[in-house]
């Protein structure tokens, strides 16, 4: 059996738990974190450093790292399966990130468009956290030596640095890094925003009523679907240039395991009215026994504190062993012990 489970492929993936958790986070990652605990090994975090390369009000970052642990517990992150943990909590990624920033190239970080998007969002607070970013996620996925990143179609850029990194530092120092691969799920990889279709959902957006919140009561999530924008035909079926349909036709499917030659079918005749109000109550439906697991889970902070602690524990344990590695590589002195 121990042979069986050392076969198994190593997934990292984290989420950045800066605010609201929406439903293309839910659908486009988590969903599929949960479905992959039980073929893979998987290691998860919630990336806390990351989400500082935005300035935070302390009390609210504190409180939003909390409300997602319980979340993605809620969602189904099992920890007795998969280790999940804090990444502050676990020194390794700053120190792994800053080395790995000693073998990442300027011009490699200034062509990365997420760092320009945000450049452009934020103007006022350019730093060189948002700038290396890519070297401290990196970090965050080589110390689990993974074989497998679950990434949504903006982060494929950063995936790529990583495995160029990668490949450049055991070119140096002989094998050292296992060079990861994208792991992209076929369907519910992109959830767009319900008032701008041709744009992803995002919890930043100023219209709250162009995303879902994983939390939100079911009289909110009817309310935000019949707003949903679709276009003038009426017709519910998947086509080009029906951007605001084929989004809802992707929800429905995500949370019905229907096919859309299935839902074409099952509302062949109906009208968008139909249509919105059928996906905000399966949309409601879904989150409903994740809103009621979510709210035991935040009520008993010493549970939370329990997994978390013991998340970071087990990581501490698996990412120790590739830093040092690192260190003895690059020619570091290494020290006894304190």
């Amino acid at each position: 059996m121990e042979t069986e489970k050392e076969k198994k492929k190593v997934i990292f993936s984290a989420i950045q738990p800066s605010g609201t958790i929406t439903l293309g986070n839910y659908l486009g990652a988590l969903k599929n974190w949960i479905a992959l605990q039980d073929k893979f090994d998987c290691i998860y975090a919630l990336a806390d450093l990351h989400t500082i390369t935005v300035r935070q009000e302390p009390a609210k970052f504190r409180h939003n790292t909390l409300e997602a642990y319980a979340l993605l517990l809620a969602c189904g992150i099992d920890p007795e399966k998969s280790p999940f943990f804090i990444q502050s909590h676990v020194p390794a990624h700053a120190q792994l990130a800053w080395v790995l920033n000693c073998y990442t190239q300027f011009g490699e970080l200034q062509r990365m468009t997420q760092f320009k998007d945000k450049s452009a969002k934020h103007p006022d607070n350019v730093n060189a956290g948002l700038f290396t970013y890519p070297s401290l996620m990196a970090a965050d996925i080589l110390l689990y030596q993974a074989d497998l990143v679950p990434v949504g179609i903006d982060q494929k850029q950063h995936l790529e640095l990583t495995r160029n990194i990668a490949v450049r530092f055991n070119g140096l120092y002989g094998d050292t890094f296992k060079v990861p691969d994208a792991y992209i799920p076929k369907n519910g990889a992109k959830i767009m925003s319900l008032q701008n279709p041709e744009k992803k959902m995002s919890k930043s957006d100023d219209n709250v009523n162009a995303y879902i919140a994983v939390l939100d009561k079911p009289d909110d999530i009817m309310r935000k679907f019949k707003r949903a924008v679709t276009d003038s035909e009426s017709c519910v079926r998947y086509a080009d240039g029906k951007d605001g349909i084929n989004n809802l036709m992707g929800i429905y499917s995500c949370v019905t395991g229907l096919t859309f030659a299935q839902i074409e079918k099952d509302f062949d005749g109906k009208g968008y009215g139909d249509f919105k109000a059928a996906v905000g109550e399966a949309v409601a439906e879904h989150l409903r026994p994740i809103q009621a697991k979510y709210d035991d889970y935040i009520k008993n902070k010493d549970y939370l504190e329990k997994c978390y602690t013991e998340g970071a524990r087990k990581a501490y344990a698996i990412s120790a062993k590739t830093l040092g590695k690192v260190m003895r590589k690059v020619g570091f002195v290494q020290h006894g012990k304190f």
